[in-house]
């Protein structure tokens, strides 16, 4: 059998120029893009094709349906200016005291009437050459974050245990994933996934296409995205050790059952164990892709020194893989233990050698994770995909491996996918064509410098590790259906709850970053939803003084409508954000090219502050899926090189300080999940902040934070007293005939209006004898109806913090800034990645040539 090469993934610039020069016009074919003419591609289909699901056995099934409305997908909008600065200073408002914000309408007025139309103009024109005026940008601003991007920029899905006991073992749970994963890859290959909709309107599938054969590559100026589109293989890391092995043939078939696959990963635990831990760590080089960007560009360097070499070879394998497969050694047995270990792995040191699963990673990659008793999770490279992309992997994964172990018991049963790969056990191995699928184990010849880069590499992710802590919330009372009955928005009334729990424990508003998905248009990604309002507001400071219940419910539902009108905007890509962050990229620039042409003479270099204070805020981010990143120890966010100085006159609304508080990010959050999830997180987007990931299902909320040691185990009970509280309230009112239950049946309802007054019918027999068992499991007795609750569902010791005067409360204390993450602007690096969240691109630093904020993407939605 010939010997087959393996290539390093090649960059996307070419497929990103290409595809924004075709599909930057309003018209495709003579059709016009518009959510009607997507809509209508959609429906041409049939139903079996549309959702396979509903007809297993699927002779139609018509190939090219996943990407089918995407010619007719309408344009990422550019908002009005006016309307986004009136936006803008909406957001800021609740967040400043009364002089700040004057100085911001200020700036925002200067803005206006000097540079801000000739900035829009100028993002009119560029975006006529562009699939969407913010992509190129949004990929600059995750891939010149230099930091590690492990804990700031990839986020982690918690799946649900398998629903069958027998199948949660390592090597059962492993390969059952896998083999569903690569139905999915084909089903993306084939172009038969259908595709995700909101209300019959398709959404943009381009991150899909992504997903799988792609890694991130750090260069000396900044990072590529590349991407392998033929990749058929797989590589599996245990203990450290790298592992490869053939999954898919040229058409995108699976080559092998579960049972094969179940095979191959027992050997290679087996072949893993054989090498004790402590020495297997000095070799296991997925640590590097733990470490400052430029560091590990250099340490490729050395990988790919001889061009041929062994190394070079093996790191090939490694970045045109489909998606990295981590089998742990260990079982963590807490919700908190678990996500840490998703989202960065465990650090344990044993006689001065480093043996916890941070070891047995490899973070440029899609990463699936299986621990020892068979707990699974996802953790993924965001710059390309946002957290929904992978939400819907995720949850399609989790859905097959239980449709195909029901179609061991009903032969029956359902599939997921519109058609499947024929039986690899039926095949004639010559079909195959060129694949091994014997594991193969890579070997690095492990030079003095990879040993030294590797020692070092570990000792820092260590202390990146240790600096965080998670805490998780498994809130079991109540959930999307309860909060729907009362008439609330699920993530307005969970957002809510963030604001009210943290002003409970520290006494002040903070600035709150969500996205929402803006994938309805071509190539979209997100919009920062600011959940923070003066509605917002008004209620915190409402539920926290001594009150009625209805007057706190009523300003709950206040800032719940708030919050959907803004979330309502954001989705049509009406949010001023994204808006604002590509005109602070049209002007940078324009000063990176034009340099002097841009200068002023007022005799300030590139060091100026932007903000008022002169002090640095090395901090910011901009939210994308999921999330936000963290700085490093040198605060560097920008993987740029330096540049001489210029001169220049930064515009007037990103000098304001209003532009840093905006994009300091102290609670970052993100709503992303379903049933199939357990949690879902990411680290803090700032060294005082909060990182949150929630998932709101029909009976629960699973939360999830991450801080760099901010009480957030307390921060976590005080949302759950919140929740309790709210819902104490909630049922007060209701008994008070305030408020109704939508899902009370009828024949309760007739009850209620029918009970006589007196408790007594006419023949003298009691109507009801005993006491009455309410819901929540409380009695009452018959002749009265108590509108108290028991002290146990109260908020525990929530009440006013005595230290704190509620009439003293400024309209808003002076919060840290959060301007948008992104690193400056590098033609050079724009062209090098193509198209995310659950989770927001890196915070970058300040530019030595335009002392400008840098902004920086998460994400997820």
């Amino acid at each position: 059998m010939a010997v087959r090469t393996f290539t390093q993934p090649g960059s996307l610039s070419e497929s990103l120029a290409t595809a924004g020069f075709s599909m930057s016009t309003t018209q495709v074919n003579g059709v016009n893009r518009s959510e009607g003419a997507s809509k209508d591609i959609q429906q041409s289909f049939s139903s079996e094709a549309r959702d396979p699901l509903a007809s297993h056995t699927n002779p139609k099934s018509r190939p090219g349906i996943t990407f089918a409305a995407q010619d007719k997908l309408p344009k990422l909008p550019i908002p009005d200016l006016e309307g986004s600065c009136k936006k803008y200073l909406s957001a800021l408002k609740p967040l400043q005291s009364p002089k700040e914000h004057h100085d911001t309408v200020m700036s925002v007025h200067e803005f206006l009437k000097t540079d801000g139309p000739e900035l829009q103009e100028k993002l009119k024109k560029y975006a006529n050459g562009k699939a969407n005026y913010i992509e190129q940008f949004w990929y600059d601003s995750y891939l010149n974050f230099d930091n590690p991007v492990v804990l700031n920029l990839n986020p982690f899905f918690l799946l649900e245990d398998d629903p069958t006991p027998a199948r949660n073992n390592q090597v059962t749970r492993a390969a059952s994933l896998v083999i569903s994963a690569l139905s999915f890859v084909r089903a993306v290959r084939r172009e038969e996934l259908p595709p995700d909709t909101v209300r019959g309107q398709p959404l943009c599938m381009y991150q899909y296409s992504r997903l799988f054969g792609t890694a991130r590559i750090p260069t000396e100026n900044g990072c590529q995205i590349g991407q392998d589109p033929t990749s058929k293989h797989i590589t599996v890391l245990c203990h450290g050790q790298f592992y490869w092995f053939d999954v898919l043939d040229d058409n995108s078939d699976l080559i092998m059952t579960e049972k094969d696959v179940a095979l191959n990963l027992q050997v290679i635990v087996d072949d893993a164990a054989e090498v004790p831990i402590q020495e297997a760590a000095k070799g296991a080089l997925g640590v590097l892709s733990t470490e400052n960007r430029k560091v590990w560009s250099g340490l490729r360097d050395i990988l790919h020194r001889e061009e041929g070499s062994n190394n070079s070879d093996c790191l090939n394998i490694v970045d045109s893989a489909l998606f990295i497969l981590c089998l742990d050694y260990t079982e963590p047995q807490t919700g908190a233990e678990l996500c840490m270990n998703m989202l960065c792995g465990s650090s344990k040191v044993e006689k001065g050698v480093q043996v916890g699963t941070c070891t047995n990673r490899w973070y440029d990659k899609l990463q699936i994770i299986v621990c020892k008793n068979g707990s699974a999770g996802i953790n993924f490279e965001h710059t390309g995909v946002d957290g929904h992309t992978v939400l819907r992997f995720a949850s399609d994964v989790y859905t097959d491996t239980i449709l195909r172990f029901a179609r061991t018991i009903n032969g029956q049963a359902p599939s997921l996918w519109a058609s499947t790969s024929p039986d690899p056990a039926k095949r004639d191995p010559d079909s195959f064509g060129d694949v091994q699928t014997t594991p193969h184990k890579l070997e690095w010849d492990m030079v003095p410098e990879l040993s030294t880069a590797l020692r070092f590499a570990e000792t820092r992710l260590a202390d990146l590790i240790q600096q965080n802590e998670f805490e998780t919330l498994e809130f079991q009372h109540y959930g999307k259906n309860f909060m729907t009955s009362m008439g609330f928005s699920p993530d307005a009334f969970v957002q809510m709850a963030f604001q009210a729990a943290y002003y409970g424990l520290y006494g002040r508003i903070e600035c709150i970053y969500e996205p929402a998905m803006t994938k309805a248009f071509y190539h979209g990604r997100t919009e920062a939803i600011r959940s923070v309002t003066e509605a917002s507001v008004e209620f915190v400071r409402v539920f926290w003084a001594e009150n009625p219940a209805a007057e706190k419910i009523d300003a709950l539902r206040k800032a719940c409508q708030k919050h959907s009108e803004i979330t309502r905007d954001c989705a049509k890509a009406q949010g001023p954000d994204r808006h604002l962050y590509a005109l602070y990229c049209i002007w940078q620039r324009a000063i990176d090219e034009e340099g002097a042409e841009m200068a002023s003479s007022d005799g300030m270099d590139s060091t100026r502050p932007s903000s008022p204070n002169g002090s640095e805020k090395v901090n910011s981010v901009i939210g994308s899926p999921t999330r936000n990143s963290v700085i490093s120890d040198n605060g560097s966010l920008s993987s740029s090189p330096a540049a001489h100085q210029v001169q220049h006159s930064m515009p007037a609304l990103f000098a304001d300080a209003g532009w840093d508080k905006l994009n300091t990010t102290i609670l970052s959050t993100s709503n992303c999940g379903n049933p199939s999830l357990r949690q879902f997180g990411f680290g803090p987007t700032s060294g005082d902040g909060f990182g949150i990931g929630y998932i709101i299902k029909d009976g629960s909320i699973s939360i999830c934070a991450s801080s760099k040691h901010r009480q957030t185990s307390r921060f976590i009970d005080a949302l759950e007293t919140y929740f309790l509280e709210i819902r104490k309230l909630l049922r007060q009112l209701k008994r008070r005939g305030t408020s109704a239950d939508k899902t009370a049946s009828r024949a309760r309802e007739a009850e209620d209006k029918h009970r006589p007054k007196s408790g007594r019918m006419k023949n003298g027999r009691m109507k009801s004898r005993g006491r009455i068992i309410l819901g929540d499991g409380k009695t009452q007795t018959p002749s009265t109806e108590s509108i108290t609750e028991s002290d146990d569902e109260g908020l525990g010791g929530c009440m006013t913090p005595p230290s704190l005067d509620l009439n003293a409360f400024p309209p808003i204390p002076a919060l840290p800034p959060t301007p948008p993450h992104s690193p400056p602007f590098k033609a050079s690096i724009m062209s090098s990645v193509r198209p995310r969240v659950d989770v927001t691109p890196p915070r970058s630093r300040r530019n030595t040539r335009t002392s400008a904020k840098m902004l920086h993407p998460h994400a997820f939605s």
